[in-house]
């Protein structure tokens, strides 16, 4: 890629009465929070004490009100979520350890210990927004000219936390969009058991995140080419016991090292679900207060294979991190933290395949304009280039990708964001050279999608936002979120854009 730098960039001025003519038309349908689709998420008392004497009590209880108590859970809950009483036993051993007694209770009883500990969460309750769209990894059994999609949201409930849902539709030949009618049940996928690492990968990192020292490398010196998480941790537990015990350093290091080891993991959902019913929750310590924003594409690789992947924002509360999620299936996801000094705030969005042997990112790490990074490993990213700065009173606050870019014979079309006067969202795009992205050849001076009076009430108003767009035959369908609350969707002619940016 070029060290151009947007000082130098020749951007072409768009021709102004057409782009005030050109605006994306709304198409619909509408997507909004559905309170009634909910998880069986595991319940954690505030202290362990209260646990244990939660434990207690069901404890003193008959074997006939135990089972009297089951059915009635089960009654009540029982059609709202599938095979609800394994959940249930399952959550009891993942809490037995608060039972005094050391006898196996009967599965009756297991089961209503795990209710206690279990509870529904409507994991869209407060909004549906954000969306992201590719196409679907199955396109059979379609009418002539119809293109299936997989369309990932921001689902957010009870506490603000977000996670990723699905949903999938047709776009059809002219352009409609249809949403395939979700199904009830929903699920969160299992981790896979001691997922394996690449040892060369995982000693990078290390060194990325200024722990890769003589005592790590002890550890890894211990394993092959690639190890296990159980590897890990049997190997930690051999230089402990060969360590000073006193060595405050080596507590730090086999916590970061299985820091590191628990937020590159994997999970899997049974096949024979469909991807509506999948949602990914939040499940380690830098997601715990949400996974938001993911930025699916279809990337291409140089062998011929395709993965799907996603930036996301992992939030803990407190810290904001990019990360990536992999896919071949929308059934097995890989979570992969991303390393080095490029990666920084949100809005990362990965280029659809590489350039000239380098993946390339889009991002913005000073929260205000839009920068570029490439990088020979996906995994790690260090220096970034100014790509573009606000240029229009309606971007004057900041600007930044919504999604990853659409190749085109005319250049990387790239769908933006600006932040205008009363914190005001708007979408835009611009144009990227193909051979050297850096080059910015187009830019829409006005916006190509506002908030109108039906969509500016939400709970974050006056907002139009997208993670990401599709094209189809000529035509980009745009899904987009209406003011952090639900969800649309709006059409625009590629050839007319284009025109809008010569």
């Amino acid at each position: 890629m070029s060290t151009t730098t947007l000082t130098r960039t020749p951007v072409r001025r768009t021709n102004r009465a057409r782009v005030e003519n050109l605006h994306a038309r709304r198409i619909g349908p509408t997507l909004v929070p559905d309170r009634a689709r909910v998880l069986l998420r595991p319940f954690h008392p505030t202290t362990e004490d209260i646990a244990r004497r939660i434990v207690a009590r069901v404890m003193t209880l008959s074997e006939e009100e135990v089972a009297r108590l089951l059915q009635a859970v089960l009654a009540e809950f029982g059609d709202r979520h599938e095979q609800v009483e394994n959940f249930l036993r399952k959550r009891f051993h993942q809490v037995r350890h608060y039972l005094a007694d050391p006898r196996e209770p009967s599965p009756e009883r297991a089961a209503l210990l795990g209710s206690y500990f279990t509870h529904e969460y409507s994991f869209e309750a407060a909004a549906l927004f954000n969306p992201s769209i590719v196409p679907h990894f199955d396109q059979s059994d379609l009418p002539p000219g119809s293109l299936r999609f997989i369309l990932s949201l921001r689902a957010t409930g009870e506490g603000h936390i977000s996670s990723i849902a699905f949903r999938t539709g047709i776009v059809d030949a002219d352009h409609r969009i249809s949403l395939t009618e979700p199904v009830p049940f929903m699920m969160e996928p299992e981790r896979v058991p001691n997922a394996a690492y690449e040892k060369n990968l995982f000693a990078r990192k290390l060194q990325e995140l200024g722990m890769q020292d003589d005592l790590c490398q002890r550890v890894l010196d211990q394993f092959g080419d690639s190890f296990t998480f159980d590897d890990l941790r049997h190997a930690l537990e051999t230089t402990r016991a060969n360590s000073d015990p006193a060595d405050a350093h080596l507590d730090r290091a086999a916590r970061g090292m299985m820091l590191l080891a628990e937020s590159n993991y994997e999970v899997r959902f049974p096949r024979d679900r469909r991807v509506s019913q999948c949602v990914i929750f939040p499940s380690t310590p830098s997601q715990r207060n949400g996974i938001e924003d993911a930025r699916f594409v279809r990337f291409h690789d140089d062998d011929g294979s395709q993965t799907y992947y996603a930036t996301y924002t992992a939030y803990d509360g407190k810290i904001i991190l990019p990360q990536l999620l992999a896919t071949p299936d929308f059934f097995d996801f890989k979570f992969i933290t991303l390393n080095g000094a490029g990666v920084q705030n949100k809005g990362m969005a990965l280029f659809p395949r590489k350039i000239k042997g380098r993946y390339v990112m889009l991002s913005r790490q000073d929260d205000e304009n839009i920068f570029i990074m490439s990088s020979d490993n996906i995994h790690f990213w260090e220096t970034r280039e100014l790509l573009l700065t606000p240029g229009q009173p309606w971007e004057f606050m900041k600007i930044g990708n919504c999604g990853s870019p659409i190749e085109t014979e005319a250049g990387w079309l790239v769908l933006s964001h600006g932040v205008g006067p009363m914190r005001k969202y708007c979408l835009g795009a611009f144009l990227l050279d193909l051979e050297d992205p850096t080059i910015v050849i187009g830019r829409l001076r006005e916006p190509l999608l506002a908030p109108d009076a039906t969509e500016r009430e939400g709970y974050v108003p006056n907002v139009v936002y997208t993670c990401g767009l599709l094209l189809h035959e000529r035509e980009l369908i745009i899904p987009y979120a209406m003011s952090d609350y639900g969800t649309s969707f709006a059409r625009v002619s590629l050839d007319e854009l284009l025109d809008a940016m010569q």
